[in-house]
């Protein structure tokens, strides 16, 4: 696993494309029992290497309810994002995640993960990816019926802080998912 993470932490692949540069974030340990599986760093995290250090990732550890020694527990949580480099800037936000990253190095990181019991895809690129057909029309969807997915895959919306208006349109999240979701996420951490 060693390895393998530092082949990814060295990787250029998509360098000419960056306007930050590359700068792969990755978090996994042969005993990782659960995968978070988000979009690309942002700025902050591009310009820490720590993934999930912005306010997106406490709002993520709020949901899951993990203490931050949980969370950056490499036994407990792989971290391995669909870009592995900041993506740049674009007209409403970040770019998507760069596509040469999943198909490169996704396969070999699960080949060293043995010990993986819950899979939480966050966001829509990730969902498409993992879930293909079975994704349904929509995040919002997706999310609403995550019961189809268990007990391997979790889908979750960004929990970035300008989706505050989802959250707000849609409170069976906090109500359904995220109980069941603390629920899981507690049996394997502890």
């Amino acid at each position: 696993m060693k390895k393998l993470l530092d082949e990814i932490k060295q990787c250029t692949i998509c360098k000419e494309h960056l306007a930050l540069g590359p700068r792969p974030v990755v978090s996994a340990h042969p005993e990782s029992k659960i995968v978070i599986i988000g979009q690309a760093p942002g700025t902050k995290v591009h310009a820490s290497g720590v993934p999930w250090d912005d306010a997106s990732g406490r709002q993520l550890r709020k949901w899951l309810n993990v203490t931050d020694d949980e969370f950056y527990d490499e036994k407990k949580f792989a971290i391995i994002p669909m870009g592995f480099c900041y993506p740049g800037k674009g007209k409403t936000g970040d770019l998507p995640p760069r596509t040469e990253c999943a198909p490169q190095w996704h396969k070999p990181l699960f080949d060293e993960l043995k010990h993986v019991e819950l899979v939480i895809l966050i966001g829509m690129y990730a969902q498409k990816y993992y879930l293909g057909k079975a994704a349904k029309k929509t995040l919002t969807e997706t999310v609403d019926n995550f019961q189809e997915y268990l007990p391997k895959y979790f889908p979750l919306p960004h929990p970035s802080p300008r989706n505050r208006f989802w959250l707000t349109k849609n409170p069976w999240f906090e109500v359904e998912v995220l109980l069941e979701l603390r629920r899981r996420v507690k049996d394997l951490v502890k």
